[in-house]
């Protein structure tokens, strides 16, 4: 009998899910079926699916994950026929500094996952409620987590430590990073592409809704710059990244925000949405950044971010020589890739405008100092590949 590993990647509003033909060998890099729910809780949820159009999609007002869940089940059993889920494995934000290796769920590590909610608020909850709805329904086929902070076990002690009292770091309150399995993915892909060449001085870009950067030394991580939580580092979306801790405690203590208020401003209401006032995505607001000063603004304040966040991380590698755009925006956006690349312009990038415009695999000249490519990621196909690993 044919097997196949499903894959779900668990958002507040969102389920990513793709089904891989689990007899490939190796693993295939492309699923036979993929898709995502959208606006799961909003009222207007849909559907998508890769080889049907966007359906809207009626979810249970009370529990519309669940609900989104069981409609996800539903279209997997379908699609199966007269084959074996072998898998179910799951993107897991936050393993902390235990979970550094994917790992099989049951009762007790899935308690265990648990305690790493307050650390990723936006993500933990909902991997976690899709883990226990089917250790409750399906206890027979195997779970694997596969962890965004694993990637980031390598970093050197003095980059995981924070500058806080000792006691804080017997804690766990350190720096862990997030994207690994983007950065898991770029590893592969570009030791494959370009061989020794990516294994010297690489900085990977992950710009998508959340986005981070990521050091690489030999392919693996030795610095990145979300911290802790998903909140620090890059200009995001909606979040803020980097902020002074001044400013915090001049809104709860000045303008008497409670802990929860703080939150959402952070989490929800700020990055490139909170500084336009219009949308976090740079397709909207590049358009108006002519006749809006606050749309220029974030433009110039998220690019600026990156190319900050871009030097720190160069002066920790000594120099560059890989510089790697991955993500949604990253992938896509040719020109947050040239404004980005323009104002590295003092190390040595040079990049080629046609080629960054058609989104070429390789978008520097050939005098570049630095090589520069965008490589697409692949982040459930790392979490199948893990399953399949471990023999699931």
């Amino acid at each position: 009998m044919s097997e196949r590993i499903l894959v779900l990647n668990c958002g507040s509003s969102s389920i990513k899910f793709a089904l891989f033909d689990a007899a490939g060998t190796p693993l295939p890099r492309r699923p036979e079926w993929s898709g995502k729910i959208n606006g799961i809780g909003s009222g207007e949820a849909s559907l998508d699916e890769s080889d049907r159009p966007s359906q809207p999609l009626e979810l249970d007002a009370v529990q519309p994950y669940h609900d989104a869940l069981r409609c996800i089940r539903t279209r997997v059993l379908a699609r199966l026929g007269d084959a074996r889920l072998a898998a179910v494995a799951h993107r897991v934000v936050h393993g902390g500094s235990k979970y550094s290796q994917p790992v099989r769920v049951d009762a007790a590590v899935l308690d265990d996952l648990h305690h790493y909610i307050p650390l990723a608020p936006l993500h933990q909850p909902f991997a976690l409620e899709a883990i226990g709805t089917l250790l409750r329904e399906r206890p027979d086929i195997p779970q694997v987590a596969c962890f965004d902070t694993a990637f980031h076990h390598t970093l050197p002690e003095v980059e995981k430590l924070l500058p806080l009292p000792w006691d804080a770091w017997q804690r766990g309150l350190r720096r862990y990073g997030f994207h690994g399995l983007s950065y898991e993915y770029l590893s592969i892909a570009l030791r494959e592409r370009l061989g020794d060449r990516a294994r010297g001085r690489t900085i990977c870009a992950h710009l998508g809704s959340g986005a981070s950067l990521c050091a690489m030394q030999d392919l693996r991580s030795v610095a990145t710059t979300m911290g802790f939580s998903a909140l620090d580092g890059l200009m995001m979306g909606t979040r803020c990244g980097s902020l002074d801790p001044g400013a915090l405690l001049y809104l709860m203590q000045i303008e008497k925000l409670g802990v929860d208020e703080v939150a959402a401003l952070l989490y929800h209401d700020s990055g490139l949405l909170g500084v336009s006032g219009i949308s976090p995505d740079p397709r909207v607001l590049f358009p108006r950044e002519a006749t809006d000063e606050r749309a220029r603004l974030a433009l110039a304040l998220y690019v600026r971010r990156i190319v900050r966040e871009t030097g720190a991380l160069v002066a920790t590698l000594g120099g560059l020589d890989l510089l790697a755009f991955t993500a949604g925006i990253g992938e896509h956006n040719a020109e947050v890739r040239s404004r980005v690349c323009r104002e590295l312009g003092w190390l040595g990038v040079e990049l080629d405008a046609a080629a960054n415009a058609d989104g070429a695999a390789v978008i520097s000249t050939r005098a570049s100092r630095v090589l520069v490519v965008v490589e697409p990621t692949n982040e459930e196909w790392i979490a199948a590949r893990s399953a399949a690993q471990m023999g699931s």
